[in-house]
């Protein structure tokens, strides 16, 4: 598909007033996504793991404006407190989003959201924000375009199909990259890759090729080591990539990396998929020590775990691993199999690392639901 694919058609059908309400998931990536082109569009493909307990939940209420204005009118809570330090971004998302989504300027819209995990936590909530955002939007475009069926029903049909799956998808990633994996589950790729059918730099797409059972109900428990705001956003990450030295030969790992991962997701073979998980994870870092300016996200706590996960490896064999997204905190992965001796390492040995003491155990989901 291509982005004339998403323009709608005109509808004369627009409702007064309504609402609608998802819920979408982080995700946490295995082969990293690290430097775009305009248009947020990816300088290498990248896969990830849909998150399930890692979720924002998002009501988005519309009402028609009397009197038309060129502005987007929006109001944002956030856990039940207005916020209005969300609404530059938001409405830089929509500006974005306008050529596909040609009603948001004839409505006020008032946002209620919240996380089930904290607030700047280091875990990507622009990723399960923005794609909670955007299905919010193609549900409400669900009610011009599906207005024969409202009008014989009462209501539009109950799931989305797979052309709207995309264009939310498609929608997430012009306000945040990494949100266009949120949609669905429980690998997602993004970018093109000759080896995936179906991928594409527009949206992200379920992993079509065959997936061993070991990774359909994988286990993530990540260690919460700072909790602040990150001194460097992603988003300047990203740009820093433009100039970099290395930039060139990270965008050809990062694409033999992930044909290396799908053979991996077809075997089931846990030793490779290691090796690429926690090489991947330090080679982002790495692109951040060496761009110009250079910076560090990791803490030295962040360093005892990756340690610590290294010798119990080594001493038990159980298939444990890391992976880190653009902060300090640590993704700890491993198989359903190994959760008892992995969930005892982790509080008698690694906890004493995180801030307060916290983390948040996750598995693998399957995407966004609607409320």
């Amino acid at each position: 598909m291509t982005e004339a694919d998403f323009i709608p058609k005109p509808s004369t059908h627009q409702p007064e007033t309504g609402s609608v309400t998802w819920q979408s998931p982080s995700n946490i990536a295995l082969v990293k996504y690290w430097g775009k082109y305009p248009n947020q569009i990816p300088a290498n493909p990248s896969v990830s793991f849909t998150l399930d307990a890692c979720r924002t939940l998002t009501k988005l209420s519309f009402e028609k404006k009397q009197i038309p204005n060129s502005d987007f009118n929006i109001t944002v809570f956030f856990e039940g407190k207005k916020e209005d330090d969300f609404i530059p971004k938001i409405k830089t998302f929509f500006k974005r989003t306008e050529k596909y989504l040609p009603f948001l300027k004839d409505y006020s819209f008032t946002i209620h959201t919240q996380n089930t995990f904290p607030h700047s936590s280091g875990i990507a909530s622009s990723a399960s924000g923005l794609s909670a955002l955007a299905l919010c939007l193609i549900e409400m475009e669900r009610f011009f375009s599906e207005e024969e069926l409202i009008q014989q029903k009462g209501f539009a049909s109950s799931v989305l199909n797979n052309t709207q799956l995309k264009k939310s998808s498609f929608l997430a990633r012009l306000g945040s990259g990494s949100a266009c994996r949120s949609i669905e589950g429980n690998l997602v790729v993004w970018g093109e890759h000759p080896q995936i059918k179906g991928s594409s730099n527009l949206y992200g797409i379920k992993l079509p090729n065959e997936v061993h059972p070991v990774f359909k109900n994988y286990l993530d428990t990540i260690l919460l080591v700072d909790v602040g705001e990150k001194k460097v956003s992603s988003t300047a990450g990203h740009q820093l990539m433009q100039k970099h030295p290395f930039a060139t030969q990270r965008f050809k790992q990062a694409k033999e990396n992930l044909s290396k991962l799908t053979e991996v997701f077809k075997t089931g073979n846990l030793e490779t998929f290691i090796k690429i998980v926690e090489s991947e994870a330090l080679t982002l870092h790495s692109m951040m020590m060496t761009s110009m300016p250079y910076f560090i996200l990791m803490k030295p706590q962040t360093l005892e775990i990756i340690q610590k996960i290294w010798e119990f490896r080594a001493q038990t064999n159980i298939p444990v691993c890391f992976t880190l997204d653009a902060g300090a905190n640590v993704h700890v992965l491993y198989p359903q199999e190994s959760k008892t001796k992995v969930y005892e390492f982790i509080v008698n040995q690694l906890i004493e690392h995180c801030y307060k003491g916290q983390y948040i155990c996750d598995q693998i989901g399957f995407g966004a639901k609607k409320l």
